[in-house]
């Protein structure tokens, strides 16, 4: 895949960088890769793509059920990626977090434009909605360390809480969207989350 990318040092003008050559890119941990960036380092972009472009177009694929959006949604994150990686602030949030956001926000603005779905079948509308439902849960919990003492509390929790927490917290959703994708009333899952804060703060303590 390639995509315009602007290049640093060309007054904003438009470069194509090929986005297919992510395993040239060099060695390193996610954050060093949008510390690249940042810097205008494009094998900092490579890095990315290496890291997570894989996974990234995986969950695209199954969010859009379409494979040519998939690639479209993963090549414009990238994109988004190489152009906001100044914003990244690793005391705010994961890296992983914060390269996601980007990709699922591509992957809702797609799903809002009916028009371009709408070849699709109801089943197949319907089996689009459950595989976002399913990612979003898994994409919540992957997204944290692995044997940490807050992975283990989380663990302790009631599933509705614990996934509550999840979607407001690591993958970013707001309350409102947590309560449509939960079933329950907006006051129901602001619940969940206080009484799930509560109980981690517990644990943690």
């Amino acid at each position: 895949m390639k995509k315009p990318v602007p290049s640093p040092g060309t007054g904003g003008a438009d470069r194509v960088i090929d986005l297919t050559q992510g395993d040239a890119a060099r060695p390193g941990t996610l954050e060093g890769a949008l510390a690249a960036c940042a810097k205008g380092q494009e094998h900092g972009l490579e890095a990315v793509l290496a890291l997570e472009g894989g996974r990234m177009l995986g969950i695209a694929s199954r969010m859009l059920g379409r494979r040519d959006l998939a690639e479209e949604a993963l090549q414009d994150s990238m994109v988004q990626i190489w152009r906001k990686a100044t914003q990244f602030r690793a005391g705010n949030g994961s890296a992983r977090g914060w390269v996601y956001a980007i990709l699922r926000n591509r992957c809702r603005n797609i799903l809002r434009d009916d028009a371009r779905l709408s070849i699709l079948s109801p089943p197949e509308l319907t089996f689009l909605q459950e595989a976002r439902q399913e990612i979003v849960r898994e994409e919540g919990w992957e997204m944290l360390p692995g044997s940490t003492r807050l992975r283990d509390c989380l663990a302790t929790l009631d599933p509705a809480s614990r996934e509550a927490i999840l979607l407001a917290h690591v993958v970013g959703f707001s309350h409102g969207e947590i309560s449509a994708r939960q079933g329950v009333p907006l006051g129901t899952a602001k619940s969940w989350i206080r009484r799930g804060l509560s109980a981690l703060r517990e644990c943690l303590s």
